[in-house]
């Protein structure tokens, strides 16, 4: 008997079955996944594993070699002349420890001479731009001298190992997290430098209190100027000593696990500051080392060098960073920074107005591979991490698993959303704001995909721009926010600060971020001590006897926030999937939608308040009301009483009191 065959054919990837406009591209996915996948098979041929390949911080850098008994320091620069390392180890001697050239370009010293916790170091450099002393790439303890502000390397061996007993937090907890972003240096009230001690002990019990799940954490690499707010990096092992030591910072992670806290480091892979005594600019005397030559190393807009991911050395570096962090300080995950400027050339200067702009020559092949390897290294270094990509440019696949056609990122930030509110509150009048417009942009984000919702981050309170409760009160926050006074502009502010919060969190997203001290509307703007403002730290510090005094205020904004995230965490609202939108009303300003099996009502009507306001609910049943924003409680003006209950009349339609500028909750009996 003849047998028969039939051909079969190929099954699309998950992204593009999932997304049917994507099928015209998916032979571009398939070339960029197939480019990954040889790449890993490269590295893991030449190096053992994958995870081999990532350990380049215990080969690179100054590491004590037990079994030789010594001091082992090597460098990675190719077109170096000569490297000497110098320290006080030897009198900052510039001739007697030359370093020998390896393969690679791998310069390599063994050191028998006495080497102590607190040792103080650097390398020199000769090369075709002179004989430079450079802070070493894989440094992990970088200090600044007070009088002279010269950066340098510095020993880091205690002696002891830290205490991590009883560090078993499992991040798996934090599925979708609350994040409260931080900075550990402004986070003290006083006007000067906080410290990663004074952050556990002070301001961590703020955070378990007012119900965040994690803490994203900025500004911990090494950076030699404070004003970057942590964005230009020098030392990327290093954690920035103007805040204490390396202990320090591990006592405040293994006090926020204590408190179930995960703790997210804010990593910055999509540049590097362009210093050349504190940085790797020009490291090995070419501009070309660890960055692109010429003016494609440059970014256009941060004033910085762009990484040269097609380099395995390159790759190596910033892998192993990744796996440092996640096992010498028990970090939980990352933010990475800038994500659409790595993806593209032109980092991101386009439109993003169809498919065609994600997948055509813009697009960098080798920083999408880079993404999709330090997705793998940090699953593979410590499973259940979170991983969030800062990307507004909307790449398709960008939190979709590496085998489905993604990048393997669990999050994406809604970056849409605070763009939406500071261009509303700044341009728009309050009768004109559009709900249709409000719901499209809190709803559009990619099927399948997770996204962290925010109304507002760090970016919206620097100088140049207003946080929230500024753009809402401005001026008036400043005589306004006692609790006898009576002033129209700071009680519309307080009701729409809430407002605001409240239905971002409840629709935009999978998981929320709110930056420290704007949960209970934090004034003015940040601004970090430079010459401009006279070196002064009064905008670099976070006001918490605000939030604490009984006669201001801020305390009715503190309080709702506690009240809304321990909703939306009793209630997990951030795991129940899309919202579904049951009123949409133009000309009353009203909207409601159901998500889990909570109905959320908000009416931003400037004044209008509607008696037996009629809607339609999925189901029939009785009511009542859990979160009230118009409570006395809140600062409202308590028009609503929250211990009636409602009961669903004829085709499942329910009657309620909709007060102007209120937001409700309502729980099914």
């Amino acid at each position: 008997m003849e047998k028969t065959t039939k051909s079969k054919k190929k099954k699309s990837l998950k992204i593009v079955q999932n997304d049917p406009w994507l099928a015209p591209y998916e032979p571009t996915i398939e070339a960029r996944l197939t480019y990954f996948k040889t790449l890993k098979k490269s590295i893991e041929q030449h190096y053992g594993s994958l995870a081999k390949f990532s350990l380049g911080h215990e080969q690179f850098g100054l590491n004590y070699d037990d079994n030789k008994q010594k001091w082992v320091y090597r460098e990675w620069a190719p077109k170096a002349v000569a490297l000497h390392l110098i320290g006080d180890f030897n009198n900052w001697n510039r001739e007697s420890h030359a370093l020998q050239l390896k393969e690679g370009g791998v310069w390599e010293i063994e050191i028998s001479e006495s080497i102590t916790h607190k040792s103080t170091y650097k390398v020199m450099v000769s090369a075709n731009n002179g004989q430079i002393d450079r802070i070493p790439a894989y440094a992990n303890r970088v200090i600044q001298n007070e009088e002279t502000k010269e950066f340098v390397a510095q020993v880091w061996n205690p002696g002891e190992e830290f205490d991590w007993s009883g560090d078993d937090f499992n991040v798996n907890s934090v599925k979708n997290p609350l994040i409260y972003e931080c900075h550990v240096g402004m986070a003290n009230e006083e006007p000067r430098l906080g410290t990663y001690r004074e952050f556990a002990d002070e301001i961590l019990p703020r955070v378990h209190k007012n119900g965040y799940t994690a803490i994203q954490m900025m500004a911990v690499q090494e950076h030699p100027y404070y004003g970057s707010f942590g964005y230009h990096v020098s030392s990327f092992f290093a954690p920035s000593s103007r805040f204490g030591t390396p202990e320090d910072l591990k006592y405040l992670i293994k006090k926020a696990h204590g408190l179930g806290i995960a703790v997210i480091l804010d990593i910055v892979h999509s540049h590097a500051v362009k210093n050349i005594l504190e940085g790797l600019n020009f490291f090995d005397g070419t501009d070309y080392q660890y960055f692109h030559g010429g003016p494609k190393g440059d970014h256009p807009d941060w004033d910085s060098k762009i990484f040269n991911y097609g380099k395995w050395e390159v790759l190596q570096f910033l892998l192993s960073n990744l796996r440092y962090w996640l096992e010498e300080f028990h970090f939980d995950g990352f933010r990475f920074d800038g994500v659409s400027s790595m993806l593209y050339h032109h980092h991101g200067h386009t439109s993003f107005d169809n498919y065609g702009k994600y997948f055509d020559a813009g697009a960098d092949i080798d920083a999408l591979a880079y993404l999709q390897l330090a997705n793998t290294v940090i699953n593979q270094t410590k499973p259940n991490t979170i991983s969030i990509a800062e990307d507004v440019s909307g790449y398709p696949g960008l939190c979709r698993s590496i085998k489905d056609g993604g990048l393997g990122f669990d999050f994406r930030l809604a970056m849409g959303l605070p763009d939406f509110w500071t261009k509303t509150l700044e341009t728009t009048q309050d009768e004109d704001w559009n709900m249709g417009d409000l719901w499209g942009v809190l709803n559009n984000r990619r099927e399948n995909e997770k996204t962290i919702a925010y109304a507002e981050s760090h970016d919206q309170g620097l100088v140049g721009d207003k946080t929230i409760a500024f753009w809402l009160m401005d001026k008036e926050m400043y005589t306004g926010m006692m609790v006898k006074d009576h002033n129209l502009a700071v009680e519309r502010g307080i009701a729409l600060h809430k407002m605001i919060r409240l239905i971002t969190i409840a629709s935009g997203g999978e998981g929320y971020l709110n930056f420290m001290g704007n949960e209970f509307g934090h004034p003015e703007w940040i601004d970090f001590p430079r010459e401009g403002n006279d070196w002064s730290h009064h905008y670099a510090r976070r006001q918490w006897s605000l939030a604490d005094n009984e006669e201001l205020k801020y305390k009715f904004l503190h309080r709702f926030d506690i009240a809304m995230v321990s909703l939306i965490k009793e209630h997990k609202i951030l795991e129940k999937g899309a919202s579904e939108l049951l009123n949409q009303d133009e000309l009353n300003k009203i909207i409601i939608f159901k998500r889990g099996k909570l109905i959320f009502i908000f009416n931003f009507h400037p004044n209008k308040s509607i008696t037996d306001y009629k809607f339609t609910m999925l189901s029939k049943g009785e009511y009542e009301v859990i979160l009230n924003s118009d409570d006395a409680e809140f600062g409202g003006h308590g028009r609503i009483d929250s211990s009636v209950t409602y009961q669903t009349k004829k085709g499942k339609s329910l009657q309620m009191y909709l007060t102007n500028r209120t937001a409700l909750v309502l729980k099914k009996k």
